[in-house]
């Protein structure tokens, strides 16, 4: 392990992320002693630790370093000045960032397949290691999420390949540079390339030089597998001295899904190759965009020589990964579901999944504005033409408004303004909190209508909120 033994006690500031807590599973399976702390503590990651065993303490303070530990990781979201970081710094306890631990405690010595881009990097993640699972390679991943057929972020197999989700944002405040420069691929898989991250890059050309970066880093005698339907992504690729193979619609052209068919419950389409199909498969997921990140999973695997029947097998069974258009439950006849959209090209997409998965059936689309760009100004149009899709739209508070300076803040008075405006039917609304915003569902909501949840974040419960609301209500 590095130079420190089975028995090390490593200690985790900001523990409750998303990667952070599966980091701190990853290390409790090693046989390490593992504490952290955070001032955000919520389900899905507070559950997931608790049942690991693993205390969190509450806040960050000095003496959450006693005893002392003896490696310290310290998450993205923590600045210089934090207490705990800075303690840490000032007792000499040696720390290093996430996608450095990463690198350390997982990815070693073995192949290296990383999944980057704007959109859908969980998903292609998560389906890329159920793929290998299924076809016997025992591969070891970390994902930013529950896949829900593993049950877990992260999973240490056996020796040869590993895949992870390739994050652009910065790793740490002593490393500015994006995470997945830690991770060595041998095989990269684009996703997409757009502007996002607005706290941390000027613009989408600032964006572009992180993920050139990326593609500098793969070996001559690897691949890079893109979606042309980003030209951005077709741009930056041309950054990578190795093979590259390409997705999507666009152009240049290669791997294409035909004959794609959405229905409740799942997709249908035909991988093809220069204009040759390889015959129909079954997707468990909804969506044009999760048929596209099956389509990079399907190449990718016939890259790694893996059969089309273990392809197709894996495709059909895989069960997707928590939080993303996941079903939370239904009450009064009323469908609640939960995804992580937060970028208006995420939202979209998701809407419109939604539509073609429950035809006829009326869409609510409940949004907080909660990631560093989605509260910026930036995407106020986007986010009007993509929220109006839906039937009847509720807009919640901004996001700690505070630390956006007040000329950049999205406004959502005017989202909503905008909405009405250009859709008609009032069907927007600005209610702040999420206990009013259940109470207003469970008013306004009708039997059959569909109620999708997006946040990038805990929402204050709104998800459950909404469903014990509707629960107590009488007809």
């Amino acid at each position: 392990m590095n130079h420190l033994s089975t028995k090390a006690h490593i200690h985790l500031i900001a523990i409750c992320g998303v990667g952070m807590a599966s980091l701190a599973g990853l290390l409790r399976s090693q046989g390490c002693r593992v504490t952290g702390s955070d001032e955000n503590v919520y389900p899905p990651m507070s559950v997931f630790l608790e049942k690991l065993g693993i205390p969190v303490l509450s806040g960050y303070r000095e003496e959450h370093l006693e005893p002392r530990p003896d490696l310290v990781v310290i998450g993205n979201v923590i600045s210089r000045d934090n207490p705990e970081a800075s303690a840490a710094l000032r007792l000499g306890i040696p720390y290093i960032s996430f996608p450095q631990a990463l690198g350390r405690f997982l990815i070693g010595s073995r192949r290296s397949i990383v999944v980057a881009g704007t959109h859908g990097k969980t998903t292609t993640t998560a389906l890329l290691a159920w793929v290998l699972e299924q076809a016997g390679w025992d591969p070891s991943f970390f994902v930013g999420g529950i896949p829900v057929n593993f049950s877990s972020g992260f999973k240490e197999g056996g020796r040869s390949w590993t895949v992870l989700e390739g994050d652009e944002y910065d790793s740490a405040f002593f490393d500015k540079g994006p995470k997945f420069l830690h991770y060595k691929p041998e095989k990269v898989i684009l996703t997409s390339v757009e502007f996002d991250h607005a706290d941390i890059y000027r613009d989408l050309e600032h964006l572009k030089g992180a993920f050139r970066r990326l593609m500098e880093t793969v070996p001559s005698y690897g691949t890079v597998l893109v979606s042309n339907e980003y030209s951005a992504a077709v741009e930056v690729s041309r950054a990578a001295n190795c093979r590259i193979i390409f997705y999507g619609r666009g152009e240049p052209a290669g791997w294409e899904a035909r004959n794609v068919c959405v229905e409740e419950g799942g997709s249908f389409f035909e991988p093809s190759y220069g204009g040759r199909s390889e015959g129909e498969l079954r997707l468990s997921l909804v969506g044009r965009h999760n048929v596209m990140n099956a389509l990079a999973v399907y190449a990718m695997g016939r890259e790694l020589g893996i059969s089309q029947d273990v392809l197709w097998n894996a495709l059909a069974s895989f069960a997707g990964v928590k939080r993303r258009q996941e079903v939370k439950g239904e009450a009064a006849g009323i469908t609640v579901i939960d995804d992580f959209a937060h970028h208006p090209t995420a939202v979209k997409e998701t809407i419109e999944a939604v539509q073609r998965a429950y035809p006829g059936r009326r869409l609510w689309a409940v949004f907080e504005p909660r990631s560093h760009t989605s509260r910026r100004r930036i995407f106020q149009r986007e986010f009007c033409q993509t929220l109006g899709l839906a039937d009847r739209v509720v807009v919640a508070a901004l996001y700690r408004p505070e630390k956006i300076p007040e000329q950049d803040r999205l406004s959502v008075a005017e989202l909503v303004r905008e909405i009405n405006q250009g859709w008609g039917d009032n069907r927007a609304v600005y209610i702040e909190r999420a206990d009013e915003i259940s109470l207003y569902v469970r008013a306004e909501a009708k039997p059959g209508d569909i109620v999708l949840v997006m946040s990038n974040g805990a929402f204050n419960g709104v998800q459950e909120k909404i469903l014990e609301a509707l629960e107590r209500r009488a007809f």
